[in-house]
């Protein structure tokens, strides 16, 4: 019966045993029942409960004037045909608001409503607003589980990043340097990915030039084939612009790259992997003319990055298993989600599960969220708009704390900043407040 019972949900169940024989009863009652929901409260509904000033101590005091002990006390206390009652609903109401689960909020709507137990007694001693409880709960668990799109797929796309911070430190000052002075001497006044990868090969970063040699790339060759290009028009397909389009694209992936890695700023490693990726210009043109497989390159610039192992590469590798999971080729911020708890070693991670917020629980309400698909096998891996959005001020906030990498924090505090995402609907159906994510996060840094 309680497999389909989120971990919050059976809490409260256990709890009503353990306080039916610490009560000395002869069975578990609705009044134990009522006791746990507000004892194992959270979020929303312990504001519910806060609201008519029900505490778990002015609570027993009126359950205790209903319940009658006993002197003898079995191991295993059944459960009373009243609460076997409350069991019953709770699961027809999780079906007729189309959960696959049933939440704490299910158990906590089925029990205040219930009109054979001493629960409506106790409750009215409170003041407490049945009806005004009941409709904010029923809007709660009111969900749907099948969906054709994710649910933040039709937004619209965000304006991409600026690139005026881009260009800061060493990273890449020293590169775009260059390419502005090769430029110069071709007699070009717009920027293209030729310009940028020929500079990239004059750096003095021995580990990328090693990794790009061994597949055939290097400078003299480069310049080699560059030389016999005569047009650009690999460069263009709209208008002129500082970078031509190609160039402008291949930094905007570069950027997004970089987030996915948990880099704060672009690095070269990120301009050739997003070439490799955007299959277009005309340093992919000489790259793809010299037969270089382009798959073993960008696993070989990878693997440098990866032995690193940055928190949010990491949790980006887990969110999109977690896409696949469930045959989804997209990933949105509850993948995130999924990925920050399935990593599970980061202070973003140990603040979720400070807060109760379990693994288990947390991808059954994504399950009966998004629901199940099977774009994966047909289709690329793609993140929503608001998962770009949420990587984005991620990166920002590394960025203005001088931080070497994207932390787990960084990401579920953008997270939060996106009240609308489906990994707030994930957490606010938990029970959980942005304010204790960021208060926890904040404690977390002070450690």
């Amino acid at each position: 019966m309680f497999e389909r019972f989120t971990e919050k949900a059976v809490n409260v169940v256990s709890e009503a045993q353990k306080l039916a024989k610490e009560l000395k009863s002869s069975e578990v009652c609705p009044e134990h029942l009522l006791l746990a929901l507000v004892k194992e409260a959270k979020g929303v509904s312990l504001k519910i409960f806060r609201m008519y000033n029900l505490s778990e101590d002015n609570v027993r005091e009126e359950v205790l004037k209903y319940i009658a002990g006993t002197t003898s006390v079995k191991d295993n206390i059944p459960f009373s045909h009243g609460v076997k009652e409350i069991l019953k609903r709770t699961l027809d109401l999780a079906s007729k608001s189309g959960n696959q689960n049933i939440l704490f909020e299910h158990l906590f709507l089925s029990a205040i409503t219930d009109k054979n137990s001493n629960i409506s007694a106790i409750l009215q001693h409170f003041n407490f607003d049945v009806s005004s409880a009941r409709d904010l709960l029923t809007k709660l668990v009111q969900r749907k589980i099948k969906r054709l799109e994710h649910p933040e797929a039709d937004e619209e796309e965000e304006k991409l990043s600026k690139f005026e911070s881009v260009y800061e430190g060493n990273a890449l000052s020293e590169v775009f340097e260059r390419a502005v002075s090769k430029l110069s001497a071709s007699g070009y006044e717009i920027l293209g990915t030729e310009q940028i990868m020929d500079s990239i090969l004059e750096s003095s970063d021995s580990e990328l030039l090693d990794i790009m040699s061994k597949y055939g790339i290097n400078k003299a060759l480069f310049d080699e084939k560059l030389s016999g290009i005569k047009s650009r028009k690999s460069e263009f397909e709209e208008k002129k612009i500082i970078f031509t389009p190609n160039a402008f694209l291949i930094m905007n992936m570069a950027l997004q790259t970089a987030k996915e890695l948990g880099s704060p700023v672009i690095t070269p490693e990120h301009i050739i992997l997003s070439i490799l990726k955007v299959k277009k210009g005309i340093a992919y043109e000489i790259i793809k003319s010299l037969g270089v497989n382009e798959e073993k390159l960008s696993d070989s610039i990878i693997k440098p990055i990866e032995k690193q192992m940055p928190e949010t590469l990491s949790i980006m590798k887990l969110a999109k298993e977690e896409a696949r999971r469930i045959g989804r080729n997209v990933v949105g911020t509850e993948m995130f989600l999924l990925g920050i708890l399935a990593e599970g070693a980061s202070s973003a991670a140990e603040v979720l599960a400070d807060l109760e917020v379990t693994m288990k629980d947390a991808r059954q309400e994504v399950e009966s969220l998004v629901g199940y698909g099977n774009e994966y096998f047909e289709k690329e891996i793609v993140f929503t708009n608001r998962a770009k959005r949420v990587l984005e001020k991620a990166w920002l906030r590394a960025k203005k704390l001088n931080k070497q990498k994207i932390e787990a924090a960084d990401l579920l505090i953008a997270i939060t900043e996106e009240p609308n995402s489906v990994a707030m609907k994930v957490l606010d159906n938990l029970g959980v407040d942005v304010v204790e994510i960021r208060h926890g996060i904040n404690e977390a840094s002070r450690i």
